[in-house]
């Protein structure tokens, strides 16, 4: 009898592992240039994400505030749980140490007096959130809170993070700030240093956002950075998380190259019309996908000059990147 309780207890505790922590993690690297997939595993799974929420927190504030702006802190701020600047209510605070503090210390008492801030109340605020997640395509991703403590109904996968992150750094504000290793607020006399230590010793790192939540497990993203090749690492639930994505970084960065695939100028098409491509395109390929590549323009039938000319460079049928051209008018 003690053999096969033995045994059961054994099978159990390796379904757990096999359908428990396996089943609830994931990560993808992308192409920053392109937002492309190239390496992942349930990319598009529905997973808490923690503090990584900070990252979108930071954007929506930054799309809606100027950096000098400046906020009292609210009682209700500064009682947020979990991870804290320990902001004091009534002190007043600029956007721009506010937002150091959010993505370098993960203050989650930044994250909602930048919130109401921004948002006129938390409510309005998370709105405002799932609303850019709506325009940017992300069908993966819903907020409730501008922090990433946990709830049932927030979370994003791993490919919508990446992709939130690359948005992000496309706002010279948000990349200066991620990118800090650290940073003295004005407000008080102390120097706060980036959680990500990553950005402190690996030098292709150059910015990111930790989370972690008992739930959520250890949550990291990463964006690298060597010569021309730019990629963004997500990892969600590994406990392992800085060697996979230092290893993940290193294997992409050794495999892929980065890729003229349309280059800019006028193209005269078989109906006699002609299109322009305003700037080149790249994509990051390994040498596989080099062979692969092909360019289809998609014409519209009805001659509406409303309609868009739309180039697409599938890799081995799968479209990889997608823009609209101009057409020249005669």
């Amino acid at each position: 009898m003690i053999v096969k309780k033995t045994l059961i207890f054994l099978l159990l505790f390796l379904f757990w592992q096999t359908n428990g922590v396996e089943a609830s993690s994931s990560y993808v690297v992308i192409d920053v240039n392109s937002g492309r997939l190239l390496e992942g595993n349930n990319a598009n799974a529905e997973l808490p994400i923690a503090s990584l929420t900070k990252v979108w927190t930071a954007l929506t504030v930054l799309d809606s505030c100027d950096l000098n702006e400046e906020i009292t802190i609210s009682a209700q701020a500064a009682s947020q749980e979990g991870s804290s600047l320990y902001l004091q209510a009534g002190e007043v605070w600029t956007v721009n140490s506010l937002l150091h503090g959010l993505l370098l210390q993960s203050g989650n008492d930044a994250a909602y007096a930048l919130a109401e801030h921004t948002g006129g109340s938390i409510e309005g605020f998370i709105q405002m959130m799932n609303e850019k997640i709506q325009i940017a395509g992300m069908e993966h991703a819903h907020f409730t809170n501008p922090s990433g403590l946990h709830n049932d109904d927030h979370y994003a996968s791993a490919f919508d993070m990446a992709t939130m992150l690359r948005l992000a750094l496309q706002n010279e504000d948000f990349y200066k700030i991620a990118s800090a290793k650290t940073f003295k607020p004005k407000e008080r006399n102390v120097q706060w240093r980036n959680k990500h230590k990553l950005l402190h010793y690996e030098d292709d790192a150059k910015a990111g956002k930790t989370g972690f939540t008992k739930r959520a497990g250890r949550t990291l993203v990463t964006y690298f950075k060597d010569g021309s090749k730019e990629i963004i690492v997500v990892t969600l639930n590994n406990s392992n998380d800085w060697k996979i994505h230092t290893s993940l970084a290193d294997k992409i960065f050794a495999n892929y190259e980065v890729v003229k695939v349309v280059e800019k100028g006028k193209y005269k098409l078989l109906n006699n019309e002609t299109i322009e491509v305003k700037q080149d395109h790249f994509l990051l390929v390994n040498k596989e996908e080099k062979k692969q590549l092909q360019n289809v323009l998609h014409i519209p039938r009805k001659k509406d000059t409303n309609t868009p000319y739309l180039w697409n460079v599938y890799i081995n049928n799968d479209l990889a990147l997608r823009f609209n051209v101009t057409k020249i008018k005669r």
